[in-house]
């Protein structure tokens, strides 16, 4: 499970990191991981959070150098640990978005590109991850006791109603990763005995396809920087729409007759 803090207090690292300890501690569930955005402001924000021991889901990754950022704070805070005296059995996920590059080109580009961006970005970023993994730096952590960060794919229900439910489940099954799907999405897999051949550790033919969306003019960096920063305003305008429910909801509890309320 889940919980984000405030997403208002995404430029103040200090601010994130004594929320994420404040709503850590309130829960008291070893299993909790504290939603931190991995935006450049909030890198800080999960490097401290991890020293502290507190698991992160680093939400908001949108493309391989955003993940690779995210790993690195991960990284650090890890390290902080170790050099402290501490466990470093700390829990982490890095959550890549995937479905939202297709719905944002899908009027760009040729058809036979359709459905085929988010696949690439996650292909090269699992990659790197399993680069990461594989390094020197990862193995000096792994052998004190430490965790792997592990990638998690993030909307991955298809938005193309002519697409397949399960287009990004059965194209990004991977070993050490983790899979969020909406309910629809998961009721369909539910509905199939597999999920086919796992995804190639070396991306793939992710670097050609997405050499031919450069050639239709789509910049997957700009674009990536884009997706990202829509994606916090969109995550605040959720937050101001669930307080204001919350409000209304209190007042209205509070107004009630006494003898209601008691009941």
């Amino acid at each position: 499970m889940s919980l984000e803090v405030s997403p208002l207090l995404a430029y103040d690292p200090l601010n994130t990191l004594a929320a994420a300890k404040e709503l850590f501690a309130r829960a008291q569930r070893p299993n909790l991981f504290i939603k931190i955005p991995g935006t450049e402001q909030g890198q800080k924000a999960i490097e401290d959070a991890i020293f502290a021991g507190i698991p992160v889901n680093v939400t908001l990754l949108f493309s391989r150098e955003q993940y690779l950022a995210a790993a690195e704070a991960f990284l650090r805070g890890i390290e902080r640990r170790i050099d402290a005296g501490l466990d470093p059995d700390v829990a982490s996920v890095a959550s890549l978005f995937v479905s939202r590059w297709d719905s944002a080109v899908a009027k760009r580009v040729p058809a036979q590109l359709g459905n085929r961006l988010g696949i690439a970005i996650a292909q090269r970023t699992y990659c790197a991850a399993r680069a990461l993994l594989a390094s020197p730096r990862w193995q000096r952590i792994y052998e004190r006791g430490g965790r792997p960060q592990r990638l998690l794919w993030a909307s991955t229900g298809s938005k193309d109603p002519s697409a397949s439910p399960l287009l990004y489940v059965n194209a990004l099954a991977a070993p050490d990763t983790v899979n969020t799907m909406p309910e629809g999405t998961l009721q369909a897999l539910s509905n199939q005995t597999g999920v086919g051949k796992l995804m190639p550790i070396d991306g793939g033919d992710c670097e050609t396809v997405l050499n031919r969306f450069a050639e239709a003019d789509v910049d997957v960096d700009a674009l990536a920087s884009r997706l990202q920063t829509e994606g916090a305003q969109s995550f605040v305008s959720s937050w101001d729409d669930l307080m204001t429910v919350i409000s209304a909801r209190g007042n209205a509890l509070g107004k009630r007759p006494q003898r209601q309320a008691e009941r």
